[in-house]
């Protein structure tokens, strides 16, 4: 026992934002003894935590959110350390740690999350990008993953889910432009538009759907893409896409944004073109000569997420 509290106190000395911070909040805001038997969405969840944390600590992110029995817990990144954040399943109360008082081994599901190697292999592997169009961490991966798609797109299957919006109506309405673009086909030209996007539409856009509807129609009718096919298609079937890409998400168990999944399987590795490209490239039965060819390599390397 004493050899636990030592660990854990060594903990606290390594991590010294946690007592700054004023423990963000008093190191554990009142955890409940009688759990709530009401669960709210992970959607919810996150929405949650993250306004949470950043309304305390400027630049944290949270990622990898999961329930795991009367908690939500997420890892909280600050100052390039990864420490764990509970929130109760009803969404009323957070903790910033939880002292197990037993040893418990628990028997967990098969990881999803891997690594490359352990990817599993095709002949014309599927890949899916999950973000929310105006994550500013999901933006950071669609440019790199745009440029895999343009070079690997006749070998590989490439899509962008826009399952979730948590800023706004703006990336409401980005988001069903988007998918509406690939359901409609423009798949090359699709590539040049989120690759645009988030040079241009992004940082002048954030928070002002106008100034959205308004460059996009633009940067489409620029590329060839038929605006008014694909603002028709944002009206008839805008819902049902973003529901579709809702649902292939839950599935997954995908919760934050940006997440790469390539054949069904979760996969982190560094923002960057050459990194998403060996993702891909260690997914086929048969690697394609293109895979030599070298991609930028000096994008986001850090982690974070929506």
């Amino acid at each position: 026992m004493t050899k636990k509290k030592n660990n854990f106190m060594g903990k606290i000395k390594k991590n010294p934002w946690m007592i700054s911070t004023v423990v963000l909040a008093i190191v554990i805001i009142v955890l409940a003894v009688n759990m709530a038997t009401s669960t709210i969405s992970e959607e919810k969840a996150n929405v949650l935590i993250a306004d949470f944390v950043q309304s305390q600590v400027a630049g944290a992110a949270i990622s990898n959110l999961v329930l795991e029995d009367n908690f939500y817990k997420a890892e909280v990144s600050i100052q390039g350390q990864i420490v764990p954040l509970y929130l109760t399943k009803d969404g009323k109360e957070l903790a910033i740690n939880v002292i197990p008082l037993v040893d418990e081994v628990k028997e967990t599901e098969t990881q999803t999350e891997v690594t490359q190697g352990e990817l599993v292999k095709s002949d014309k592997p599927v890949t899916g990008l999950y973000i929310w169009s105006y994550c500013p961490y999901g933006v950071t991966a669609l440019s790199p993953y745009a440029e895999v798609a343009k070079l690997l797109g006749d070998t590989a299957d490439f899509k962008v889910y826009l399952y979730y919006a948590g800023h706004g109506e703006h990336e409401v309405q980005q988001n069903k432009i988007q998918a509406c673009m690939q359901d409609l086909g423009y798949t090359t030209k699709y590539w040049d538009y989120a690759k645009t996007f988030v040079e241009t539409i992004y940082p002048e856009c954030s928070g002002d759907i106008d100034c959205d509807l308004e460059k996009s129609v633009e940067l489409m009718n620029s590329l060839g893409i038929n605006s008014e096919e694909v603002l028709s298609c944002v009206t008839e079937k805008g819902e049902a896409l973003l529901q579709d890409d809702y649902n292939a998400a839950k599935e997954l168990g995908v919760t934050g944004s940006p997440t790469l999944v390539v054949n069904g399987v979760k996969t982190s590795v560094s923002r960057t073109a050459e990194a998403f490209k060996g993702a891909v490239c260690s997914a086929y039965n048969a690697v394609p000569e293109l895979c030599a060819e070298a991609l930028d390599s000096t994008g986001v390397t850090t982690s974070g997420s929506c």
